[in-house]
């Protein structure tokens, strides 16, 4: 089974959660998606019994980051926050542009995200559905919905049902290009 290559990073994050079978499984989808770094913001939750659920160990192959407040929250430099929440100002996540680099955080299920968290997101995403979702599942679909479009897939056939159109071109980059001076260790042996 290859693996997805897809573009740019992603980490995964919830604020405030307490059960801690539910983060077990969100850090083991997280893990199966390919994420940079998984963290909780005030999650009372237990590590010892989220392995139950997180069978891959994520956070022995994934840098997993605790912080205690919003306000200890720190990001890569230029990674986007993107809170995923069922609200009707939330844009849809069918028609949301994934940015290269973002870190999605989702918040209990009851609750949701914090008036807090929710203000420091640049965007905020909700998974089209009639009522919350389970917390590993919602991240599931958020990280199933950036793979299909930041990933390299086959286009959908139109008109045979369960048929792949054909792959696209592998993109690759070609020998070096120089616009004024060639330098040495750029000239083949041919040339000389």
């Amino acid at each position: 089974m290859a693996e997805a290559k897809t573009r740019g990073y992603f980490g995964i994050g919830v604020e405030g959660v307490s059960k801690s079978a539910n983060v077990g499984a969100l850090l083991r989808t997280a893990h199966a998606f390919g994420a940079a770094f998984c963290f909780t913001v005030g999650a009372g939750w237990d590590a010892r019994e989220g392995r139950l659920a997180d069978t891959a160990d994520t956070p022995g192959h994934v840098p997993l980051w605790r912080f205690s407040s919003i306000e200890q929250l720190g990001l890569p430099q230029g990674c986007i926050l993107v809170g995923v929440e069922l609200l009707d100002s939330a844009t849809d996540l069918p028609s949301f542009r994934h940015p290269l680099s973002a870190a999605y955080v989702l918040g209990p299920e009851r609750s949701g995200l914090s008036p807090a968290m929710l203000s420091r997101c640049r965007h905020v995403v909700r998974v089209p559905t009639r009522f919350s979702l389970n917390l590993s599942v919602a991240g599931a679909l958020v990280l199933y919905d950036r793979l299909l479009q930041h990933g390299r897939f086959a286009e959908r056939a139109v008109s045979s049902a369960g048929q792949p159109g054909a792959a696209p071109a592998r993109l690759g980059h070609g020998a070096p290009r120089f616009r004024r001076n060639v330098p040495d260790w750029a000239v083949r042996e041919e040339e000389t």
